[in-house]
Parts: structure tokens; C-alpha cells; sequence
């Protein structure tokens, strides 16, 4: 869902950083061939998670949902010489493509993909993270945020994607609809965790930056 008016909109992504070759390539094949390519970060939002990647430039990356690998690596950008990106998700039938666009990239030593529960996962990871990117299955964001909590290091960043949901945190919630409530109850956690600094941003479906302080 796109908050700004169309035109507004296509003005910002004609101002912005231009999609590099790799990513569009990854972003025309998604679409041709991967179901729900609409849940692909994009040009706009790629060129903004690169851009606050290279700010933080962060040791290492956490990211929950790698879809067909596009924020991965628009994420890697930022990665310090050495870093290490650790992306999860549960489905099988995309590890393949994700892991040709990871070996054509010039990150393809750095980038640890994961398949499974991110759940179970995330626990038994070993490093503490700079950068935290949440793109995933909505009922489990609180969760996800308990985990990532105990592995965030002092100044690191989390970015959630998908706060807005669509507006449908703004509107009278449903009693079986799991996910609009997991993100009202994630919002709320981010905005109150006196261990963080929060803003969200209208950035197409809700982008949410929340810094741990020092």
C-alpha cells in the first residue's frame, strides 16, 4: 500500500539512488517467476535499507525473512570488510535462487543463509548484531523481538518492516486476524522499550527504525 499520492511517489523514486544491475536483474526474475512479488523490497526501499546500512556500517547483519535475497544484499552494501550477514527463512523452494544471486554478488562469502523456524534459529547464533532487519511472518515479530533483544548490541539498529500492515493498524481489528494484532503488539513494544529510540517511518508499508542507546 503506498501512503503518498502516486505521483509524489514516482517523484521520490525518480530522486533516489539508482537500482544497481544485480538488483534489478533479481527484481525482474522475482516478478516473473516468484509468487507474492509485491513482498520484494523494491528499488525505492532497497536503496533506503543500502543507505542506512552504510550509515551504521554494521560487523554484523541479522535479517528474518530473505524471500529471493534482495534485501540481503541491498543490506550488504553497508557491511564492513569481513562482516558477516545472517539471513533466515522457511521456505525451500527459494534457497536456490537466492544462493545464485548471493554467488554472483561480491558479498557471496559473507552471506550465511539459514533455513528453518528463525525461532529456533536465532537463539543458537553465536554473534551479537550491529543491524537487525525484521521482514517475516507477522504473528511472531513480539517473539522475534525478545530474540533479537538479547543479541543487539549497544548503538545497534532494528529495522521493522511492514508496521503499517496496510493501515490496518489504525483501523478496528478483527478478532481472527493474528497478524494485525502481533504488529499492534510489536509497535507498541518498540515505542515503549526504554532501551530503545524508535521512529517509524510512512515509507511504503511501514518502516520502523529503533536504535539501542549506548
Amino acid at each position: 500500500m503506498h501512503f503518498l499520492p502516486q505521483e509524489i511517489d514516482d517523484y521520490v523514486v525518480q530522486h533516489s539512488a539508482k537500482e544497481p544491475e544485480l538488483l534489478q536483474q533479481l527484481n525482474r526474475e522475482t516478478n516473473q517467476k516468484v509468487l507474492q512479488p509485491r513482498m520484494l523490497s523494491g528499488h525505492y526501499q532497497g536503496r533506503l535499507l543500502s543507505l542506512l546500512s552504510k550509515l551504521i556500517n554494521p560487523q554484523n547483519i541479522l535479517e528474518i525473512g530473505t524471500y529471493t535475497g534482495y534485501s540481503a544484499l541491498c543490506l550488504a552494501e553497508g557491511m564492513k570488510a569481513g562482516g558477516i550477514l545472517h539471513t533466515i527463512d522457511i521456505n525451500e523452494e527459494l534457497l536456490d535462487l537466492q544462493k545464485r544471486y548471493f554467488e554472483a554478488s561480491p558479498w557471496k562469502e559473507q552471506i550465511v543463509q539459514h533455513l528453518g523456524d528463525a525461532t529456533q534459529i536465532i537463539p543458537a547464533l553465536e554473534e551479537d548484531f550491529d543491524l537487525v532487519f525484521i521482514d517475516a511472518d507477522k504473528p511472531n515479530y513480539p517473539v522475534y523481538f525478545q530474540q533479537i533483544m538479547e543479541k543487539l548490541r549497544p548503538g545497534g539498529v532494528i529495522l521493522s518492516d511492514n508496521v503499517l500492515w496496510s493501515g490496518k493498524v489504525v483501523e478496528p481489528v478483527k478478532k481472527d486476524d493474528e497478524s494485525t494484532q502481533a504488529l499492534l503488539e510489536y509497535n507498541r513494544l518498540l515505542a515503549e522499550d526504554e532501551r530503545l529510540e524508535t521512529v517509524m517511518l510512512p515509507v511504503r508499508d511501514g518502516l520502523t527504525i529503533s536504535r539501542r542507546k549506548l
